[in-house]
């Protein structure tokens, strides 16, 4: 049970971070969910609710009576505590009784995983907190969270493994149907009926998963499919991922139409392959334990601009898990839009994107994605790279 190898994670990291208490504060959680408690619970939460885990290893979750009974069915805590008329008595008892030195709260100016504390959640708090002592030992819980957002259990590297090996059958299955002549949107119906047969979800947006880009584009990485039809002598790049028993994946593969005449693709097309190709190679062979993300992104960035080609606008590549932007350690350069996420040291258990691209303005984009986890030793590719440019011959 994923849920609770998380929260036995949870205390272990507690220790390690020198944090006594992780406080999830939250309330009519299916209208504004905190990205944490997927992780402790399957249920929602409807009253002002306290989920706390502590780093002795109790686990307390003060609820409305109403949700009681399937808090206390997923088996999670020590101890299940339901209120009627208020939470602030029975929180207060459980602070008085345990008296944390420190307690972290989901909020954070970087990273929005871990900020699912509302800014009216917190008030609430201050007010049942006013006059203790614990007003002045709140703080945040970004570290907690992030860690345990990192960290992925075999459970969890077992559902990504997963959700890889679908969509990858899927970008086989399209290599088999593709011509010149299909439209973007056409293809992005076949995915979506894939997605059916399987019973899975896209990995983001549904309007832009898959992303499909045929040839010369002027839009950016994230833009939906449109009625562009696919010409021979151009690119085609598809960003596409799926969520599969609540964890994802997040690829890009290439194919490149064949014109009259041609037996393979264009050099400019086969250089600016081999590039990204490379960039990921090099990239991956650095990736390891105790690097910044900064320092990753710039083997790859610095290797891109030394073929001549414009750096990438966007990171070499995020977290994935949960979600397909996922965690807060990026692959990122230090611009100050990503504030202090590409200083965040590489860990053991990670899963991570590489996805650098350059632009073709008489083909299209070349961009591929591969997904790695991070060892002891350094990374491992959990997809099957893209070694060589997929060619589709002519319709």
């Amino acid at each position: 049970m994923i849920e609770r190898e998380k929260a036995e994670q949870a205390v272990e990291i507690l220790k390690e971070k020198g944090m006594d208490l992780w406080l999830i504060f939250a309330r009519e959680t299916r209208v504004n969910p905190d990205p944490s408690l997927e992780y402790l619970l399957r249920s929602s939460l409807t009253w002002q609710s306290a989920i706390m885990v502590f780093s002795d290893g109790d686990r307390i979750a003060i609820v409305g009576e109403l949700d009681r009974q399937e808090v206390e069915r997923s088996g999670i805590f020590t101890k299940v505590i339901p209120y009627r008329g208020s939470l602030k008595e029975v929180l207060l008892s459980v602070l008085d009784e345990k008296n944390p030195s420190s307690i972290g709260l989901n909020y954070s100016l970087d990273d929005p995983t871990s900020d699912g504390l509302t800014h009216g959640m917190y008030l609430l708090l201050q007010e049942h907190l006013e006059g203790t002592r614990f007003i002045h030992r709140l703080t945040s819980a970004q570290k907690i969270v992030q860690a345990l957002r990192s960290r992925k259990t075999p459970s969890e590297l077992e559902r990504i493994k997963r959700a890889i090996e679908e969509t990858e059958k899927m970008f086989d299955r399209l290599t088999k149907v593709l011509r010149p002549g299909l439209k973007e949107k056409e293809v992005a119906e076949l995915f979506v009926g894939w997605m059916e047969e399987l019973g899975a979800e896209p990995a983001w947006d549904p309007s832009s998963c898959p992303a499909v880009f045929a040839g010369p584009q002027e839009v950016g990485a994230h833009a939906s499919p449109t009625d562009k039809a696919i010409k021979e002598g151009e690119l085609l790049n598809i960003d596409f991922g799926i969520k599969l028993d609540g964890y994802c994946s997040d690829l890009q593969r290439m194919w490149y139409f064949l014109r009259k005449g041609e037996t393979a693709p264009p050099p400019e097309v086969i250089k600016a392959f081999d590039t990204i190709k490379t960039a990921i190679q090099i990239s991956a062979e650095e990736l390891k334990p105790g690097k910044k993300g900064w320092e990753i992104d710039k083997i790859a960035r610095d290797y891109i601009v030394s073929q001549g080609y414009d750096e990438y606008p966007h990171a070499l590549g995020h977290q994935v898990g949960r979600d397909a932007h996922d965690g807060a350690a990026l692959l990122a350069p230090t611009w100050e839009r990503y504030g202090s996420l590409p200083y965040i040291p590489v860990e053991e258990g990670m899963v991570f994107t590489l996805e650098p691209r350059v632009n073709l303005p008489e083909y299209g984009v070349m961009s591929l994605e591969e997904m790695v986890i991070i060892g002891r030793d350094g990374a491992e590719f959990l997809s099957h790279p893209q070694k060589d440019l997929w060619v589709i011959g002519q319709g």
